[in-house]
């Protein structure tokens, strides 16, 4: 039997993920070896010169779009992802597994075969529009950026604001992208009228490492002019400062006090969360990125999940157990309570709801 070799992995410039890191659905696993014809390095030599990846974009009808939660520790019980994949490519991103459902790799596929649901908003306003329905905050975008790149083009989610608007639903998303500056025209008059809210992800203010870590989101100098201008606009806005890794982003503080300054007035955080692939993923990033520290950093993250790489456990996935846990959990108190964060919740006004017309219509009585 021939010894086996596996190919360097090396950074693909503006992609998060250096592999095609094979689905857990997948009966069969591909290896490298040297067969004396020089083909490993030749496959090096192709690695290296390949051209950039393409983003594809796929569309797809679902038949719902509201996702219903019961999670104990997720605070909505309602929310919706206009697009599934993620051009941003988050190494560390959680949603990365939902690909293998579609027989597509949580790696490179995940960020460059994007699938778009096309017919989001008149699925959407047939929802809303039932008689047994009851409102109840939406939180957009909560798996993947609802203002990830093909938003500028599609304009999926601004299709859903303008609904929302419509029908005076109230909701919340999370992005890192300065595209939702463009719906400011629909977000800012829910806002005033209690129907809206922007959280703004901030992992770090480093920008190398955002730009390892987050390839094709917005810098982080950006992303607290996003929060300077929703704040300026009378929207309610949050940072999440998150994912905590150990030994990589160090500067949560840092990024609280910025975050302030910008605007923002409430705050939370998670701890890097490695569910099925995202684990074999984020490995490889380390020793892509970080090889030194990637020991380090995987032995802190199995102190915080009980020997594993990752445990799902309801109390324990967002914040992790063990005393680095509990260290990080006394920082952001700490932080939070002397920068002035968190003193007032951001509370929507549901008794405003009124439901649409299944055909875009107002009732005529």
């Amino acid at each position: 039997m021939p010894p086996e070799f596996n190919i360097p992995l090396h950074a693909i410039k503006g992609r998060g993920a250096a592999s095609r890191l094979p689905h857990r659905f997948e009966s069969e696993q591909r290896g490298s070896y040297d067969d004396g014809w020089g083909t490993l390095d030749d496959s090096q030599a192709e690695a290296a010169e390949a051209p950039p990846l393409q983003t594809e974009v796929r569309f797809e009808d679902v038949k719902s779009v509201l996702g219903g939660n019961d999670s104990p520790d997720v605070p909505f019980d309602r929310s919706l992802n206009p697009y599934r994949g993620c051009e941003h490519g988050c190494i560390y991103c959680f949603a990365r597994p939902t690909h293998s459902y579609l027989n597509l790799s949580p790696g490179l596929d995940f960020e460059t075969k994007l699938i778009a649901k096309r017919n989001i908003v008149p699925v959407l306003r047939q929802e809303l529009s039932r008689r047994n329905y009851r409102p109840s905050q939406i939180a957009i975008g909560t798996a993947t950026d609802c203002y990830q790149p093909i938003e500028r083009e599609l304009r999926l989610t601004r299709s859903v604001i303008d609904l929302l608007g419509e029908c005076r639903h109230p909701f919340a998303l999370v992005t890192k992208s300065s595209a939702v500056e463009h719906d400011l025209d629909l977000i800012a008059p829910m806002a005033a009228q209690r129907l809206a809210a922007v959280y703004v992800t901030i992992t770090t203010l480093d920008g190398e490492l955002a730009r390892k870590l987050e390839p094709r989101a917005a810098a982080p100098h950006r992303r607290l002019r996003i929060i300077r201008t929703l704040a300026e606009a009378g929207v309610p806005v949050g940072v999440s400062a998150s994912p905590q890794i150990p030994f990589i982003t160090e500067d949560m503080e840092q990024v609280l006090e910025a975050a302030w300054d910008a605007g923002a007035r409430s705050a939370f955080y998670n701890v890097v969360r490695l569910p099925w692939e995202v684990a074999p993923l984020f490995k490889e990033w380390l020793q892509v990125h970080y090889p030194q520290r990637a020991d380090r950093v995987m032995a802190r993250i199995h102190d915080m999940r009980g020997g594993k790489d990752y445990d799902a456990d309801f109390a324990t996935r967002m914040k992790g157990t063990g005393p680095w846990s509990a260290l990080l959990a006394q920082r952001f108190e700490k932080a939070t309570r002397r920068i002035g964060f968190n003193r007032e919740r951001i509370a929507m006004d549901l008794s405003a709801f009124r439901p649409p017309g299944v055909q875009g219509q107002g009732s005529l009585f």
